[in-house]
This record gives C-alpha cells, sequence and structure tokens, in this order.
C-alpha cells in the first residue's frame, strides 16, 4: 500500500494517457486504488450508493432522483458496488477494498426491512427513516408494522443481490461478523417462508402466505382475457418478470453452498420445480412473465399484458440448465426441447424476437406510445421498455444445452468459475480515462426535469461504469483464464 500510495502521487501522468514505466498491473491496480478512494471517500452515502450523480453532485439519482441521504439496493447500486469491491479485494489482497465491501454490507444490513428483504432504496434522514419498519426495530420489540412500509421487494434483482453481497462478505469474514451474518439467516429465513406451496415466489410480499389458501396446478391458458388493462394488483401474483425467480434461485444455491444448508438447495429446486409446473401447453411451451393464482397468464403493469414472453422464457432456460449442472436431476432438462423449438419458430423477420405473444396464436403484441393500446403493430411503440429483445439467446442457450447434453454436467461444473481472459488493450484505455480526482466520466440518464417520465443525457459518475471498469481490471489482476 506504501508503495501504491507513492505511484498515487504522480497519478496524473496515467490521466492524460502518459504511461508510467512501473508496468500495466502496478498501473491498473493504482487506477482501482484511486477510483475507489474518490468512490468511498466522495460518492458514497453511509457506505451505500445511488446510480448516477452529476459531476458536481448537484444531482443525484438512482432509478429516481434521490436526496444525499438516500441509498439505492437495485443494481447497479449499492450490492453491485460492494461486490465488485471484493472483486478487487480478491484480486489485489488490498482491505482499501474489503473495508468498501463491509462498509457497503453494513449500510444494506442498517436498511434491512422486518420482512426480511429491502425496498428499492435505504434513506438514513432521520424523519425520512421512519417510514419504513426494519428488522432491528422487530429485534428491539416492535413488531407491529401500523402505516410503515415493510415491503420486501424482489423485482429487478432488488433483495437478490442485497443478499448475494452479504453472503459474500459473511464469507469473506469467516461468518464473524454477528451483525452481517445475522442479517443473512434472519433475511434468508424470510425467503423461504415467503415461498408458495408450488415453488414460486411473489415479485413482493410483506406477510407469508399460508399454504392452505394455495393449491398447486399445471399452467393453463385462460378462457378469455381483457385486452385492456384491468388496473389489476399484482404484486402477490407468481413473478418471472425480469428473473425475478430466476436470481432468487441462483442465491439460493449460492448460499446452499456457502453454509451448507440443503433447505436453501430445496428452495432452488422447488423453485425448479415451479418452472416445469409453469410451462405453457402447445402451442407455446415456454413461459409467461406472471401468473394470476389460477396458474393462468395475467396482467401486471400496463404495459405487460397476459402473454407468453421472448424475453424472460431465456432466463428461466437459464435457470433451469444451471440446477440441472448443480443437481444432476434430468427433470430440470427435461423443458427445454419444445421450449427451444418455439423460440426458433417465433423469430420475427429481423432475427429479434418480441417481448410478447398472444396466447394461442402467438402473434407479436406491442403497445402504442402514449396511450398504451394493445397492437400488432411495432410503429408507435413506447421507448421505456423493451418490446422487442435480441434473438441471440435462442443461439446462446442451444448452445449451452448443447453442451451440457454432450459433454456432460461434470464438465460445466468443473468451469462454472473460469473467467474469460482481459484485452491489454481495454486495460489501458480503463486506467487512461481515470482522471486525475479518481473519476471515470461517462454519459449518465437523468431525470428530464420537465418531464418526470422522459430522461436527459449528460455528463455522469456512474456507478454501472465503476463496476464495468473495476471488474475488467481486477479480473486483469488476477489473470484468469
Amino acid at each position: 500500500m506504501r508503495r501504491l500510495g507513492q505511484l498515487l502521487m504522480c497519478f496524473g501522468l496515467l490521466g492524460s494517457g502518459v504511461w508510467a514505466d512501473d508496468g500495466l498491473k502496478t498501473q491498473a491496480q493504482a487506477a482501482m486504488v484511486k477510483a475507489t478512494q474518490f468512490f468511498r471517500g466522495e460518492v458514497a452515502t453511509e457506505g451505500g450508493y445511488l446510480w448516477v450523480y452529476k459531476p458536481d453532485f448537484s444531482v443525484r439519482q438512482g432509478e429516481n432522483p434521490a436526496s444525499e441521504t438516500t441509498i439505492w439496493i437495485q443494481p447497479p447500486g449499492t450490492p453491485s458496488i460492494g461486490m465488485v469491491y471484493l472483486e478487487a479485494y480478491e484480486a489485489t489482497g488490498d482491505t482499501l477494498f474489503l473495508n468498501g465491501a463491509v462498509n457497503a454490507a453494513r449500510a444494506l444490513v442498517w436498511g434491512q426491512l422486518a420482512s426480511g428483504g429491502w425496498d428499492y432504496r435505504i434513506d438514513f434522514d432521520k424523519e425520512e427513516r421512519k417510514k419504513w419498519h426494519y428488522r432491528r426495530d422487530v429485534e428491539a420489540g416492535d413488531k407491529e408494522t401500523g402505516k410503515r412500509r415493510n415491503r420486501t421487494t424482489l423485482d429487478d434483482n432488488n433483495s437478490q443481490s442485497a443478499f448475494q453481497l452479504l453472503i459474500r462478505v459473511d464469507k469473506v469474514l469467516n461468518f464473524k461478523d454477528s451483525e452481517i451474518h445475522g442479517a443473512v439467516v434472519y433475511g434468508l429465513d424470510a425467503l423461504l417462508k415467503a415461498q408458495y406451496p408450488n415453488g414460486a415466489w411473489p415479485q413482493r410480499y410483506e406477510v407469508f402466505p399460508k399454504a392452505e389458501d394455495f393449491s398447486v396446478n399445471q399452467a393453463r391458458y385462460p378462457e378469455t382475457w381483457s385486452r385492456e388493462f384491468p388496473k389489476v394488483r399484482y404484486y402477490n401474483f407468481y413473478t418471472f418478470n425480469d428473473n425475478s425467480i430466476a436470481d432468487i434461485m441462483g442465491m439460493m444455491v449460492e448460499a446452499y453452498r456457502t453454509y451448507d444448508d440443503v433447505r436453501y438447495l430445496d428452495a432452488a429446486k422447488r423453485g425448479g420445480e415451479f418452472m416445469i409446473l409453469a410451462q405453457m401447453p402447445e402451442p407455446q411451451p415456454v413461459w409467461a412473465q406472471q401468473y394470476n393464482l389460477e396458474m393462468e397468464p395475467a396482467w401486471a403493469r400496463k404495459f405487460e399484458p397476459p402473454s407468453v414472453t421472448g424475453g424472460e422464457t431465456f432466463g428461466i432456460m437459464r435457470a433451469l440448465l444451471d440446477l440441472y449442472v448443480e443437481t444432476g436431476e434430468d427433470r430440470f432438462l427435461a423443458p427445454i426441447p419444445k421450449a427451444l423449438a418455439w423460440a426458433k419458430r417465433s423469430l420475427l423477420p429481423d432475427g429479434r424476437m418480441a417481448r410478447f405473444y398472444e396466447l394461442k396464436t402467438n402473434t407479436p403484441l406491442y403497445f402504442t406510445k402514449d396511450e398504451y393500446v394493445l397492437t400488432y403493430d411495432d410503429s408507435n411503440m413506447p421507448t421505456h421498455y423493451a418490446f422487442k429483445v435480441s434473438g441471440n439467446r435462442v443461439e446462446g442457450i442451444e448452445r449451452y444445452y448443447d453442451r451440457i447434453v454432450k459433454e456432460g454436467r461434470e464438465v460445466v461444473l468443473a468451469e462454472r468459475d473460469r473467467v474469460a481472459s482481459v484485452d491489454e488493450t481495454q486495460v489501458k484505455a480503463i486506467v487512461a480515462d481515470l482522471d486525475d480526482r479518481g473519476r471515470w466520466i461517462s454519459m449518465g440518464r437523468f431525470q428530464d426535469p420537465n418531464n418526470p417520465r422522459g430522461r436527459v443525457e449528460g455528463e455522469a459518475i456512474s456507478c454501472r461504469t465503476f463496476y464495468v471498469n473495476m471488474r475488467v481490471l481486477a479480473r486483469y489482476l488476477k489473470g484468469e483464464e
């Protein structure tokens, strides 16, 4: 560290593109140190982070504008930054990075809800924080939520990513930090209770389901469904949207590997069993974004109709393949061939896939901009949502499936943690882009002050850019191939 500190005194040379004589690995580590010192010293709030900041910090934003006392959970927020700090620590052994990860974990612990997970944000303001019901409140004897917020959010890898960071920090600290370890145990216990009898999870929850209130059924087509948005409350639906259940399953498998507690692997397997149940019958043997409690594809938001999806279907197939690799249970492979065949015959003329396909007819579905009228016409779509997605996922899933079948799960399992090599040209560019203050300035999207639904681009300190660049540098230092 002392030598790195001396390097950093003359680090301005790197920001101007002039290369020092100490070798690229030394320069890469120096860049990581300087960027992290800036991020921890100037960007962090109580150890946590948002998404983007104006370079002068006049505007701070997660998914929405935020105050200087607020941090965000959903990637690329606090958990993402904490996890890349851990990668940097593993690559260098420098406790600067470990301490950054621990601080991020402690920020999450502070904002853990009584229901076990997290809302999208945590606010440390003395008055604002009174609006939430926390785990620490429960442990202090305050068990009635009242009008406070207590809804664990599983949308957009929100609580799942928070759990992942806490699990990884807990492991690095040898499970000796009672505050962090206690948060993991409490939260995972709650997530197990939130799992439905059929193996699904809701998009969000604040109370736990009673098993006797739910039946286990195979997915089916509804007899009829409305073409107009019915303003339904969908939070408790069985939800794949934005890969919610797949993310939970991946996190549960990691928890099983870390703690050797079979309950977590069983929860992931039950999630896979739900995926099998939720595969629609022919002529569309794939999946919907969400299902009502009768196991029928259902509306969620006004631009998410009952349909099968060319989006989340691929995350589900990937999760099933990963689960087969983990367990060796053939039942998790069985849904793949039919789903792949559907995907191939459902490609659009331009090689992409529609996010939504009409039930039974398989006609691509879209919405009109502004009015959100359901239509077959893709000429006037809203721009805030991906109504068409890449068709490359078909080839990617097929390649993964074929490799598993031909080479065997043991070969795939042995290479699971292998990381691709890093191009030195990319490393040099990242180091050169760091300015003399330790910032990677990139373009970011901020809420338009004249239109709350609009976004404007501008120079930003971006958590996503920090995450990507730090990860490349850490993997370069580790020298993995």
